[in-house]
């Protein structure tokens, strides 16, 4: 297989390579997640209960998107770590096992999920808009193949450095939904159910143009044909080392994010949690940048940890890091000041005019949670490089369960500090786990180099 300049550009200069596959990452994530709060603002238009509903069912669609995005990482770093050691006859057959994967986890979860969609919502006290979220969440489940497939073929391409072929598919998905939010919602009378159709359709298109790349027209390095493909189940199973811990740390941020939710139900009701989503949808614009940039980090780690060049896995650390933070601080900043005329993008209604002020506060807290982000991703983001799953899975775990939820009960009912409490929690929490796992990793690898020489 002939090096492409897509391949050499990523396998020289690790900050070169970041910013080559961090940037065009961020614009395309902005966009997803600006396509989220697309959808929260045209279903605000329909009521608080509806837009409470969707914030029930965004945890269960976190976790097919969280799943898509670890079986990503898990291809990602294996066949970044075979491009570093030059392997590239592995790496073009770690692709092809990859999208057999995607292809078995799109059938298996919808089938699971279906069964057990009510008795989850109503666990999740969505008993008072139960019917918007089964409305809303049937449709997400049966087009799970348009969330998983778009992100786990993404990765192929990141990993080969064709970085435009990973992020347009995602921008086209975003423009589509905001474009057929309204047509679907409104035109159609379709309420709450015609944003999920939105959201699965535009997704679909979306993939379609990812198959059209690798599997007919054939334009990539990696060549996805029957005499590339030898089976091999370790290749699974090196995939899954890291997937399924990055899969179970999606799933951990889904159940703490249906544990906030319930604590905010039970401490100030429907509203509090109507603004709480809306806001996390604002939120999740802020954590692009650094989930940009640390998504790159997974690429360049596993290019450096490949090619066992400790030093370049240092860099990576350190300038992930520093990059996620400078962006993150810009948002930070924005939102905090700019947070009443942000809000009332969610409250232009009759029906959710109560939220502004809601809105307002809830963003006002929560913007701190962007600044400790960076640490905490660049950790997991290097540990998935290096196909150590499990060390990200076990950070993020004390993080969230040892760390947000137990903050957030301790100011809830000890400090009476009512929904406040969660939003504090999340900041505490988020601030001593990202800053924890940082230090670890780069204890990590200063050991590994020090290993190394000793062998040497």
């Amino acid at each position: 297989m002939n090096v492409t300049s897509n391949l050499k550009s990523i396998t020289g200069d690790p900050k070169k390579a970041i910013n080559k596959l961090a940037f065009p990452m961020i614009l395309s994530m902005l966009l997803m997640s600006l396509n989220n709060v697309v959808d929260s603002i045209w279903v605000s238009g329909l009521g608080a209960g509806p837009l409470a509903a969707v914030g029930f069912v965004s945890p269960i669609f976190m976790i097919l998107v969280g799943f898509g995005n670890g079986i990503g990482a898990g291809a990602n770093s294996l066949i970044s770590r075979f491009i570093g050691a030059k392997n590239y006859k592995e790496a073009n057959n770690t692709v092809i096992h990859t999208i057999i994967l995607s292809i078995i986890l799109s059938i298996l979860f919808p089938v699971v999920l279906l069964i057990f969609l009510e008795q989850i919502l109503l666990a999740m006290g969505a008993g008072e808009v139960l019917g918007y979220a089964m409305e809303y969440g049937v449709i997400i489940l049966i087009g799970t193949f348009s969330q998983l497939c778009p992100a786990i073929f993404g990765s192929i391409f990141r990993a080969e450095g064709a970085v435009k072929k990973a992020t347009y598919p995602l921008a086209l998905t975003a423009i589509l939904n905001i474009i057929l939010d309204p047509i679907f919602i409104y035109t159609f009378n379709l309420g709450v159910g015609g944003a999920a159709i939105a959201t699965v359709l535009s997704s679909t298109i979306a993939l379609l143009l990812l198959v059209y790349w690798l599997v007919i027209k054939k334009d990539t390095f990696f060549s996805v044909t029957r005499e590339n493909y030898k089976q091999k189940f370790g290749i699974y199973r090196e995939i899954l080392s890291v997937g399924v811990p990055a899969s179970i740390e999606q799933l951990i941020l889904s159940i703490v994010s249906i544990v906030n939710n319930y604590l905010i139900t039970i401490t100030a009701g429907t509203l509090a949690v109507a603004a709480f989503t809306a806001t996390w949808r604002l939120i999740s614009i802020g954590i692009m940048p650094a989930a940009g940039v640390g998504t790159a980090a997974i690429t360049v780690a596993g290019i450096a940890y490949g090619a066992r060049n400790y030093d370049n896995l240092k860099t990576v650390i350190k300038y992930s890091a520093m990059l996620a933070l400078a962006m993150s601080v810009i948002v930070c900043v924005i939102f905090y000041v700019f947070a009443g005329p942000i809000s009332f993008i969610f409250s232009y209604s009759s029906t959710s005019s109560d939220l502004s002020p809601l809105i307002t506060d809830t963003l006002r807290i929560l913007c701190i949670f962007l600044l400790a982000i960076p640490f905490g991703t660049a950790a997991s983001s290097v540990f998935q490089g290096l196909g150590k799953g499990t060390f990200s899975l076990i950070l993020t775990a004390i993080r969230e369960f040892l760390l947000v939820i137990v903050f957030a009960v301790a100011f809830i009912f000890l400090f009476n500090m009512g929904e406040h409490g969660v939003y504090w929690g999340i900041n505490l929490g988020a601030i001593i786990g990202s800053l924890a796992g940082f230090i670890c990793i780069i204890l990590y690898v200063n050991k590994l180099k020090k290993n190394s020489v000793k062998h040497d």
